[in-house]
């Protein structure tokens, strides 16, 4: 059994311990928006935070994240659309629209530690895959997303 709290609500699946958390989260949890990329914590799109940080969870044993805060692109708009999700949108990010979920969740990160990024601060963050090569909106989307908090 793996305990923990899923997008502010107390969660636990039967499950074995080394099932990877991207797995849980979209087969036994039914939470979809984090996707299957790479498979080997490369690509960014199973992007999820745990207990604040951006970690890959299709390499994370679920049994890592016992007793933890677990937030997915899904936790991030229970209220409706929040500042970063709102700049993608503005800025045109989304081409396929695959990678935006772990972008989304690497950028909130981003700004929770550094509410004003440079543009070496989001290269350096932002190590996510995006076959459409979306990076400029993605910054500009960052910088977007800063201004707004401020």
């Amino acid at each position: 059994m793996a305990r923990f709290t899923l997008n502010g609500k107390p969660t636990s699946v039967e499950i074995d311990p080394g099932t990877p958390l991207l797995w849980v989260l979209r087969e036994q949890v039914g939470l979809t928006g984090t996707k299957y990329g790479c498979g080997v914590a490369q690509c960014g799109a199973c992007t999820v935070h745990v207990n604040g940080e951006p970690i890959r969870s299709c390499a994370m044993p679920v049994s890592e994240v016992e007793g933890k805060r677990v937030v997915t692109i899904e936790g991030l708009a229970q209220k409706g659309l929040n500042r970063i999700q709102a700049a993608w949108l503005a800025h045109d990010v989304p081409q396929c629209g695959y990678c935006q979920s772990g972008m989304i969740m690497a950028a909130t990160a981003l700004l929770a530690k550094k509410p004003n990024p440079t543009d070496a601060d989001i290269d350096s963050a932002i190590q996510n895959i995006c076959r459409c090569g979306t990076f400029q909106q993605v910054r500009e989307a960052i910088h977007s997303a800063a201004k707004a908090k401020a």
